[in-house]
This record gives structure tokens, sequence and C-alpha cells, in this order.
């Protein structure tokens, strides 16, 4: 138990390890109240702005730090994942500051008036009574499915200028969510299932009509399997030259990963092109065996030709637009996404009513035509847009 406020100050100062825990907005709070040595009133204040960190972050200080310390990224949390052995200095500290978290974790706001010496009001948290270290190994048992660090908390990210950020609020859509093209989903599924279980995947390239589905059925799969231990990274084109680099860092994640390219295309003499030849050709130096890249086009070639450029003095022409043209040809799997039959669309139009609870009228069918042919021909994105502008005008109506 925490006997007073320099003690506390320094138990905490103590901390190594967890570091990134001991820097986050809570226990640095925590901690300016503990070095406070102002009057009552001072004191009062930093405890409010430690309790106000706590709000933004939970109402229940115990859960709180058992999270914290659970996802943070450190070298104690990545030897541990990797399997190796932890030196005897390391495994010790770890059990020094686990004990402090655990001293934090019993505090309740009546021991904080104890540690103030204050008997007013003060703004209250939950706290509850539980084994720490127990807890915490139980949490890094499951450190393949649940991961650490940003991985822990969130499903899908994005790369912004080389650096992995989470999406805060990512595409929900789930595989039941989705109509139709049960053949192309389920050889996705498959293909990341294998992924999952540590046997060979193949890098997918999903091609075909626009609003045929192919980024949704990427984000389904990942959100279905991603209690399994998957995760989502989206790329954009210009950081294509960052794969290695992230491949590198995610190589002893125990999590598994896709790195996603939607609406993959190059122009001519692109620059980025001869980075993706590469990275898709296996070097040694971007292959990972938890990373797949799963990469959406509507472009079969996905470079970008025109006959011109069949011309010209080049003695290996033919060499060159064979180069050009088959960069596809080094996904390991190709999953084509055709524009629906009409029995298909209609099919889609139907269900996705259903789930909206719109009545299945007599003339839905020609209505959900008419919709398509002004939108320039008949897809799961049509159906999907048509349904949702007869549920508008059903509120609309109902108001």
């Amino acid at each position: 138990m925490l006997e007073s406020l320099p003690v506390a100050a320094a138990r905490l100062a103590s901390i190594v390890v967890f570091r990134g825990v001991k820097n986050g907005p809570v226990l640095r709070a925590l901690r300016a109240f503990f070095e406070c040595e102002g009057d009552e009133s001072e004191r009062v204040e930093k405890y409010a702005d430690f309790v106000d960190a706590l709000y933004k972050q939970g109402w229940n200080l115990s859960r709180y730090l058992l999270d914290a310390a659970a996802e943070d990224e450190n070298q104690y949390v990545v030897l541990r994942a990797r399997g190796e052995p932890i030196p005897k200095p390391l495994q010790e500290c770890v059990e020094g500051e686990l004990g402090v978290f655990q001293e934090i974790s019993d505090l309740t706001d009546r021991g904080f008036k104890s540690l103030i010496g204050f008997e007013g009001y003060l703004p209250g948290f939950e706290s509850e009574r539980i084994d720490f270290k127990k807890e915490f190994e139980a949490r890094l048992s499951r450190v393949a499915t649940t991961g650490y660090g940003i991985f822990a908390r969130h499903t899908m990210f994005r790369v912004e200028n080389g650096e992995i950020v989470p999406v805060r609020s990512p595409d929900g859509t789930r595989t039941e969510d989705l109509v139709g093209y049960e053949r192309e989903r389920g050889a996705l599924i498959d293909n990341t299932r294998a992924l999952l279980r540590g046997l060979p995947a193949a890098n997918v390239l999903l091609i075909g009509d626009a609003g045929t589905g192919k980024s949704s059925t990427v984000k389904a799969v990942t959100n279905l399997l991603a209690p399994e231990g998957l995760r989502l990274i989206e790329l954009g084109k210009r950081e294509l030259r960052s794969i290695p680099t992230i491949m590198e860092r995610l190589r002893d994640n125990p999590l598994k990963f896709i790195l996603f390219i939607d609406d993959l295309s190059f122009e001519k003499n692109d620059d980025s092109f001869s980075a993706m030849k590469a990275i898709l050709e296996g070097s040694v130096s971007v292959k990972a065996p938890n990373t797949v890249i799963y990469a959406t086009s509507n472009r079969r070639h996905l470079v970008k030709e025109s006959f011109s450029d069949r011309d010209g003095d080049d003695v290996h022409i033919n060499d060159t637009i064979q180069d050009t043209v088959a960069l596809s040809d080094r996904f390991g799997l190709t999953i084509l996404f055709t524009k629906p039959s009409r029995a298909l669309y209609l099919r889609i139009v139907r269900e996705l009513a259903e789930k909206k609870g719109i009545p299945d009228t007599p003339d839905l069918e020609t209505r959900a035509c008419a919709f398509a042919l002004r939108r320039g021909g008949m897809s799961p994105r049509a159906a999907e847009q048509f349904t949702d502008s007869l549920l508008s005008s059903q509120m609309e109506a109902s108001e």
C-alpha cells in the first residue's frame, strides 16, 4: 500500500520497462499529483487533473492499468510474444513494476483522501481488487490473437508518411452483409485462414468491374477473422516503397497482417511499378511469413497501356510489353469479380431490402433495374444505393 505521496512518487518514477504506460496521460497526471508539494488546494487540483485524464480513458483505474500494461509495446512483451527467453534482471524488473501497478490499482478515492489529508468532496472513480500479475500473465498468454501495442486495441490501420496509424472509425462491413459472390469470398477466406494457421498463403489480386464489392470483401474478411489475430493495414500507391520497412517491423509480431492496396494501377514509367514488382517477387528483404498483400483493381494488367506504347526502337519491345502487362501474374491468387447477372442483381436487391425492412412490392424489380440503368449498370453497389434510396423515402414518409 502506498503510505505517502513521496513514497508513491518514488515508486512510480522507478518504472522502466513499462515506461510507455508511465508516460501516458493517466499516470503522468497521477505522478504530478504524487509529486505535488503545494497546499491542500493545489493537491486537490492535481488529483482532479488525474481523474479527468482517467475519465477520458474509462472509469475504472484497475482495468485501465491492466489494459495499458498488456497492450504496451516494450522489450519484455515483445520477447514473450516471440517465445524467447527472458533475462533474469528483466524478469525481476517487470515483476517489481507490476507490483507498483498493483498498489496503484488498489487505490480508491477514499485512499486518495487519506493521501491528501482531505475530508471534503473529491470526484470518484471505479477500482477493483484484481491479482494484477495473474491477470497480466493471462493476457500475455493470448497475445497471438490479441496483439500488443497499437495492434491490441485496433484492427484496421493506414500508413501516413511511413507511419502505421489506427483507423478510428473502421469499415464495419461483415461477411453476412454481403450478398452473392460466395465462391469469390470463400477463396479469400480460405487463403486468409491459411495465413492465420501459419500455412503458405498467397498474395491476392481482386480484379473486376467497379462496384462489385472487392474492397468490401477484403474488409469484411478482416472483421470476420480479427478475433483470430488478423489485422489490416491500408496503403496508398505512394506508400508502396514503405512496404519493406513495414514488413520488417511486423515480421516478429505474433499477429497476421494484410497489407491492403485499393484500386491499384500504374501509369507508364511509374516509379512505383518497379517497387511493386520487387515486392511481389518476394525478395529476401521484403518477404515476411506473417504478412500478405491484397490489392484490388479494375484493370486486369494494372498498367495503363496504349497502342503507341508498342511502337518505338526498343529492340526488346516484346520483353518490355510482357514485363508491363504481367505484373498481375506475380500475385499468387487472382479472384475475378464480374458484373452480376440480372438474376443475381435482383437477388442482391431483394436480400438487402429484406435486411433493411423494405417491403417487397410488385414493382420492386422493375424499379431496381431502372435505377441500375441510370447508374451505368447492375452491380452490388447499385443495389446498395437503390435500397438505401428506398429506405430513405420510407423514413421520410413515416415522419
